[in-house]
């Protein structure tokens, strides 16, 4: 055993200092699990995702995040995909592990398809938001291990009920770790960025010109903005390189279902706005 004592016997309090459990295996002379990675020459770092952003415009809703996955301040991967397609008409953008991420979207995929297999129907929006509620919850504990967690925004687009007083339009909606949700009526950002961008899109929104008053056009050329500044002042989220071709992932939610903007459009959005990368 060694000096720092049995982590079977570690006080609870020990796992309250914001130590996760891999910094409590090494502390107590345990070996934790090794995530070394050519690319990235770390241990014991688990790879992150950065900052996701959506926004309701005239026709729907752009979802969008940088490439950049991070382990500690190390730069993993600069193609990484952060806004995932769940069913015909919505999308998950994901922030925190991917590891974890992309298992939960999986998951919640196979949830929507087999509620249609089985029921004929589609899954209604509120069986949505509490599949992945429910999701996030069992991804609790990996999350309070601090190695696993991960921050959603769910995207989708609805044709509307007369009868039960719901509109046509995007909707957005966000999570915790702890899967309560919360749905945001005009944009939403979240990830490592989203402090600095997020007061710039309230500016925007509130006192320059109302986001769903806007078109495609205007609405991509905002959030390749908000992307690129919050690459200015975080590292961990990736700006846009045109001589390496990386550009930011971009999905539109329409009434005509879910697609991806491409990377010749948002080249010719960067040089049409003289953002050189």
């Amino acid at each position: 055993m060694s000096s720092g004592g049995d982590w079977r016997t570690t006080p609870a309090a020990a796992l309250t200092d914001g130590s996760d459990f891999l910094h409590l295996l090494k502390e107590n002379g345990h070996s934790a699990p090794s995530t070394t990675s050519q690319h990235a020459g770390t241990i014991d770092t688990p790879t992150e995702g950065t900052t996701i952003l959506a926004i309701r415009y005239r026709e729907g809703v752009l979802v969008a995040g940088d490439r950049r996955a991070t382990a500690g301040n190390v730069i993993v991967y600069d193609r990484a995909a952060k806004v995932l397609s769940v069913d015909d008409r919505s999308v998950m953008a994901l922030s925190g592990s991917p590891a974890s991420a992309y298992e939960i979207a999986r998951l919640l995929e196979i949830s929507f398809q087999h509620y249609r297999r089985t029921q004929l129907q589609e899954l209604s929006l509120d069986g949505r938001l509490r599949t992945l509620s429910r999701l996030l919850r069992d991804n609790l504990p990996m999350a309070m291990q601090g190695i696993g967690a991960v921050v959603p925004i769910y995207a989708t687009y609805e044709d509307g009920n007369p009868r039960e007083g719901t509109e046509a339009g995007g909707k957005i909606f966000f999570y915790d770790v702890l899967g309560a949700t919360f749905e945001s009526v005009d944009f939403c950002t979240t990830g490592s960025g989203s402090p600095i961008i997020r007061g710039a899109l309230y500016y925007q929104n509130r006192w320059e010109q109302p986001f769903v008053e806007r078109d495609e056009a205007q609405a991509l050329l905002l959030v390749l903005k908000m992307l690129e500044t919050a690459a200015e002042f975080d590292t961990a989220t990736g700006g846009f390189s045109a001589t390496a071709a990386i550009y930011p992932q971009v999905m539109r939610v329409t009434r005509d279902g879910i697609s991806d903007i491409d990377d010749e459009t948002l080249a010719q959005t960067y040089r049409a706005a003289n953002v050189s990368g």
